[in-house]
């Protein structure tokens, strides 16, 4: 049997929306941009959503539009996919990197404070996972500090805090289509504002610095070809058309994991949703218990691969990749619960219609690993 790590759920309502698209003379910059990213706004419940060619593009016009530059400070977490940091790179910017809380994965907000100096400009959070992080006490601190608010909520279209969907706390967030996200545009990004500026610059960044109200051919800023076009736009809105459906989907498989899983003692299950957080599920990801160690891990993967089941360790320190380790000096030990997370982790077989059997095989296989 072979289970991939991840496979998108296109229907023939997705094919047909794209084929509708290439019938037509408008495959980039036509009608279904805007409408796709209206229903993004819609569904996000902000004024502005702005497309763009993937995730790591939407964080780095955020970065650029928000006026972040060299020697800016911005606090982030180590335990992410490495674009939520060198999107800050791009600008020369700094990233603090700052210790996860073990249980969630996501950034401790209680070390947050201890972090800021004068350089300080702001904070970029990531929902890992699809777990929001702590929203509410996230926003006090960038309040109480005048610090800006960034969401990566690239793993979490869908998330809520306290009954409010992750993207709309801070002063922009953003969102990946990659095809392994929760809705996909083959490849693809939004950024979400309720800042006209943010939203204004943001267009005008993805597209050659342009502005709306001048020629083709004017160019008054510096801006990138970021486009999105009418063709993954179409995906994207039939896509959300079934949100409701696709984010069901995910929750049952996640269900039937922890169901099949919890008794099996050498794991620790990701954390379910609860009365104030709602999980968006991205990916599952298990956690060896402390008796397991790294090398353990490198067999369990590669018992798994041998198997046909596709997993992967998710994810590295990012202070450990080579580039920053040259760059700034990080050596293991630096953030010990991101390097001991990051250690154990290993990443299921998760999609929309990964079977009930497959889930059998996949746990059977990993059981007998263990």
């Amino acid at each position: 049997m072979q289970i991939p790590l991840s496979s998108p759920d296109i229907t023939d309502i997705e094919i047909n929306a794209v084929i509708s698209v290439l019938k037509t003379p408008s495959l980039s910059l036509g009608p279904k941009l805007p409408e796709f990213e209206k229903i993004v706004a819609d569904y996000i419940e902000v004024k502005h959503a702005v497309a763009v060619n993937s995730g790591t593009s939407a964080l780095h016009l955020i970065v650029k539009s928000l006026g972040l530059s060299e020697g800016d400070e911005v606090i982030t977490s180590p335990f992410s996919f490495i674009a939520s940091s060198n999107c800050l790179l791009f600008e020369k910017v700094h990233p603090v990197f700052t210790d996860i809380d073990p249980i969630t994965y996501n950034i401790d907000v209680n070390q947050i404070e201890k972090k800021i100096t004068k350089k300080t400009k702001a904070i970029l959070v990531v929902d890992v996972f699809g777990l929001p992080a702590d929203w509410e006490k996230l926003q006090q601190i960038a309040e109480a500090n005048n610090l800006l608010l960034i969401e990566d909520s690239c793993e979490a279209l869908g998330a809520e805090h306290k009954s409010q969907k992750v993207g709309g706390f801070g002063d922009a967030g953003c969102f990946a289509f990659y095809p392994n996200k929760q809705i996909t545009t083959g490849e693809g990004g939004v950024i979400v504002t309720n800042n006209d500026n943010i939203a204004k610059l943001s267009r005008s960044l993805r597209n050659q610095g342009r502005l709306e109200e001048e020629g083709w051919l004017q160019h008054p800023i510096l801006g990138y070809n970021y486009r999105l076009s009418d063709i993954n736009c179409a995906l994207g809105i039939a896509q959300m058309q079934r949100i409701g459906e696709i984010l069901a989907k995910r929750e049952k498989v996640a269900s039937l994991y922890n169901e099949r899983l919890k008794r099996m003692e050498p794991l620790e299950l990701p954390p379910l949703s609860s009365s104030n957080l709602k999980r968006s599920w991205f990916v599952y990801v298990v956690k060896l218990c402390s008796k397991y160690s790294k090398q353990d891990r490198k067999r369990i993967l590669t018992g798994l691969r041998e198997k046909g089941i596709g997993c992967n360790n998710y994810f590295p320190p990012i202070h450990l990749q080579p580039f920053y380790v040259e760059k700034y000096g990080y050596k293991n030990g630096d953030f010990p619960i991101t390097e001991s997370v990051a250690e154990r982790t290993i990443a299921l077989p998760f999609f929309n219609n990964l079977s009930e059997g497959q889930i059998n095989y996949v746990v059977d296989n990993l059981r007998t690993l263990l």
